[in-house]
Order: C-alpha cells, then structure tokens, then sequence
C-alpha cells in the first residue's frame, strides 16, 4: 500500500465519528491492509465491540415482522401492540376465508331474487365467532404466554377485539355494498353485530369465552326465529332489523359496553385461575 488510514482517522473510525468521504475510503482501505486493521483493533473499545456484536446477534435472531404487522408499525401502532395484533389466533387464512365465503353465498342468495335476511341475520354471528375464537385457553395457543406476562387481561382482550371486529366489519360492510339494491338497510346487521360482540364479552368472565358467545349467538338465532314467526307477510322486515329493533340494539351495545368497562378488572382474576368458566 502506498498509504494508510491516519491514526487519529482510525481511532474517529472506531468511535464511529469519521465522517464520509473519509469512512467510506477507510472502508475499502481497510478491506485489504491488514496493518491498518491491526492499528484499528489496538485503538477499539473491547467494551464497544462486545456491546456492537451483541446488538447485531439481538438482530439477527429477532423475529421478522410479517407483512399485517409491518402494515399496523407503518401506522404508528407500538411495536408490543402491533406483535399482539398480529398473533392473535383468528386472524388466518383459513378463518377470513371462511367468513368471506360465508357472506358470499349470502349475498348471492340475495341478489339472486331472495330476501336479504340470511345476510342479515348471519354477518352479526361473524364478528362474535371471531372474538369467542381469539381469547381462552381452548383456542389460544398463546394462552399460557398471556398468562405470565405483564398485560392486563382487559387490555388483551381489547387488543383482540378490536383486530377481529376491524376484519369482521371491513369484510361485512364490503358485502353490502355488493347489494346496492337494498340501500341503508343492507348494513343493519351493524348495530346488532356490536350488540352481541358486547354482550359475550360483558358475559365471559362468569360464563367463560366459548360459553358466552356461544349463549348469545343462539339467543340471537332465537330472536330471529321468534320475530319471523311473530312478522305479518314475509316481505317486512325483522324486527331487529326495524327502526325500533336497531334502536334497541345500540342501547343493548352502550349498556354492555358499560358493563364491561366495570367488570374489567375480571379478567385479569379469571385469566389467573387458567380461564374463565
């Protein structure tokens, strides 16, 4: 070589202080003379170079994000929420497949001439299945991770909540802008969708997360049984699906929202005895 890389240029390098053009040269010089890299290694902190290595070895075996958790960083979601988010057991293929398959046969059932209450009355089930499937040690596979680590249970549950609701909503309301026929009417499925969501989980820390939604998904069933027995021609609508059935349903939805709040602390007790029942 027919120069080198100065001391004081090499110790700035070690400190991480040189600035380019000067580190890039230094880069490619050091690459190939093995005097300067032993001047550089005498002039390294050793305490610096451990904590470098152990940087780069906490990055190499880090978990890569996959593309919905990249998505929820980019919009400013915290990372710890973002890894929640995206472990949240319902949130796979399989389920959004099956939901969406669901309410596609819905649909076509509806544009196909027939009434729009099969869509109706099924996309408020969807959301609900989603929650019962996303908490509890039946379903979770993460379960007994949850259990040991500094979350508050509502907090969790929250956490799911609102990432099953998101992709049950998303996919419902784009089924009823595939039924443009029917107007407004086509997303009352709305209100009692967030009804029954708040009611099974307002329930689930005395009945449990399978029996509480599984107990208002067939109250619900029941209801709709008993307002088509109850309903005057088979063109009108469902009573839950009326003026005063969605207005019933938004305060059944305030009402169990209220007691859910109250009744947080629950789930943190019930988490600690392995799971509601």
């Amino acid at each position: 070589m027919s120069w080198h890389v100065t001391p004081e240029d090499l110790g700035a390098y070690a400190r991480g202080e040189l600035a380019p053009p000067l580190v890039w040269s230094a880069d490619t010089h050091l690459a190939g003379c093995a005097e300067c890299r032993a001047v550089l290694a005498a002039a390294w902190d050793p305490g610096a170079l451990d904590a470098g290595w152990e940087r780069l070895d906490a990055e190499l075996d880090a978990p890569r994000p996959r593309p919905f958790e990249r998505l929820l960083l980019r919009l400013g979601v915290a990372d710890h929420t973002a890894r929640l988010l995206a472990a949240t057991p319902v949130l796979r293929r399989s389920w959004l497949t099956a939901v969406a398959l669901v309410l596609a046969m819905s649909v076509l059932t509806a544009r196909t001439g027939h009434s729009a209450t099969l869509f109706l009355a099924v996309a408020p089930l969807l959301p609900l299945a989603g929650v019962a499937l996303s908490y509890g040690p039946a379903v979770d596979p993460t379960y007994e991770m949850t259990v040991v680590a500094p979350l508050h249970g509502f907090r969790l549950l929250m956490i799911r909540t609102v990432a099953v609701l998101a992709a049950g909503l998303a996919l419902n309301g784009l089924a009823g802008l595939a039924l443009p026929g029917y107007g407004l009417s086509a997303f009352g499925w709305l209100l009692p969708a967030l009804a029954l969501t708040a009611t099974a989980l307002a329930l689930t820390p005395r009945l449990g997360p399978a029996v509480a939604p599984s107990a208002v998904g067939g109250g619900w069933i029941a209801l709709l049984l008993v307002a088509d027995a109850a309903r005057e021609g088979g063109d009108r609508a469902l009573a839950p699906f009326t003026a005063a059935g969605q207005g019933v349903a938004a305060g059944v939805a305030a009402l169990a929202a209220g007691l859910l709040f109250l009744g947080r602390d629950r789930f943190d007790q019930a988490r600690s005895h392995g799971g509601a029942r």
